[in-house]
């Protein structure tokens, strides 16, 4: 083997461990929502990155290897329901958990915002959930979809408002039994 190849594959190692330690956190939390599970999550990340190793050569900016992973994941997701249709379980605590500690307050509005997302349609749930836990802008959600900019921008905004009215029908029910 020669210098040069054995220098190319050490380099696409390199490569390859710093997406991994950088990103894998990431597509972890956005399989979870888009599956529910952790086992089927943690597959889809795995799948995701072997297919990433594969094609590592074609990715030329690194600043877009997020969008370029989640990409693969979205398809590895779709897959996934080609080979075999899975029941889809019920939300389980037995969800990604912080590593701080938080109140049991604040734990039990995480999970109630948790519950309230994955109850939205997809049409809205994933660019919400793109935007929220990926960090990604409009522009970058319209490309992973395949959707216009301003229909991104108009799901995010009927997204946004029905959490909120969700948020403001709660509190009119807390404020019965409390007043």
């Amino acid at each position: 083997m020669s210098a040069q190849v054995s220098y190319n594959m050490a380099t696409k190692q390199v490569r390859y461990e710093a997406l991994v330690k950088a990103l894998h956190s990431d597509l972890f939390r956005y399989a979870y929502w888009l599956c529910h599970d952790k086992h089927v999550a943690e597959d889809l990340v795995q799948e995701t990155f072997l297919r990433a190793w594969r094609a590592l050569d074609s990715l030329k900016d690194e600043k877009a290897a997020k969008s370029w992973l989640i990409t693969i994941l979205r398809r590895e997701n779709a897959r996934r329901f080609e080979r075999k249709r899975f029941e889809m379980s019920e939300y389980e605590e037995a969800a990604i958990t912080d590593t701080q500690s938080t109140s049991n307050e604040q734990e039990i509005e995480n999970y109630w915002l948790r519950e309230k997302i994955a109850q939205m349609p997809e049409e809205y749930r994933e660019p919400l959930v793109l935007q929220i836990i990926g960090g990604f802008s409009g522009e970058e959600i319209a490309k992973q979809l395949d959707l216009n900019k301003n229909t991104v921008m108009t799901r995010l905004f009927r997204a946004r408002n029905q959490l909120k009215e969700a948020l403001e029908n709660t509190t009119k029910v807390r404020g019965q039994y409390n007043g």
